[in-house]
């Protein structure tokens, strides 16, 4: 198994220094990773850095949290495709779902998605599985495999529950075959990454895709 086709080597700390960018790019070219996955201010650095190589440059929308308004989210999402995104990971408004709130969500994903795909970008949408009930996340897979997103993804990494295998298995039960499941959130090693990609995962969202690949040993405190 490849499995460096399926990483977004990623990191989305609050406090990052632009040469962590650079090595990031460096590394996701160095092991043909899919993706770097970085805050919206580097988009541009990573563009230039990832020019001519496969590595896609995605970035997050409505991060960490998700209860950004409709307009902010989408003027991130234009910015972020006008400095050169390829794929958006948009954190959807986990307010609105927990108080089961659909007529917001609808508007929500129905305002940002056709501009994204109008600009042949991929969209990913973050619904925190590691605070969601069962029945929760069988209501977003229906929801947002209904509404034809690229990705659904299950984490930001700033919950307190990772993801699981189990999760990803539900969510492929409940995912049309056209969507795929982009798993992040505490993925440290590469037997996990492939119990995650077993399950269903297309994609594996993780600071630690060097440990991966490599079996090199990593603190348990980077989670995005």
């Amino acid at each position: 198994m490849n499995i460096a086709s399926y990483i977004e080597h990623t990191l989305l700390k609050p406090d990052l220094l632009r040469p962590a960018i650079q090595k990031l790019c460096e590394e996701a070219i160095q092991y043909n990773f899919a993706a770097v996955c970085i805050p919206p201010p580097f988009v541009c650095e990573a563009k230039r850095k990832t020019e001519s190589t496969t590595v896609k440059v995605s970035t997050v929308i409505g991060f960490p949290f998700g209860y950004s308004v409709i307009g902010a989210k989408l003027a991130e999402a234009v910015s972020a495709m006008a400095d050169g995104a390829d794929e958006l990971d948009m954190v959807i408004n986990i307010i609105a779902l927990r108080n089961r709130d659909w007529q917001y969500l609808s508007r929500e994903i129905y305002s940002v998605m056709p501009v994204v795909q109008e600009n042949n970008k991929i969209l990913k949408v973050i619904m925190e599985t590691g605070i969601l009930t069962e029945e929760e996340i069988i209501k977003c897979c229906t929801f947002y495999g209904g509404a034809k997103v690229d990705y659904v993804k299950t984490s930001t990494g700033y919950a307190e529950k990772n993801v699981t295998v189990g999760t990803v298995r539900l969510m492929r039960a409940h995912l049309p075959p056209s969507v795929g499941i982009k798993a992040s959130g505490g993925i440290f090693n590469y037997d996990f990454a492939k119990q995650l990609i077993d399950a269903g995962a297309d994609r594996l969202g993780s600071s630690s895709g060097i440990a991966i690949l490599t079996g090199e040993a990593v603190g348990q405190q980077e989670n995005y």
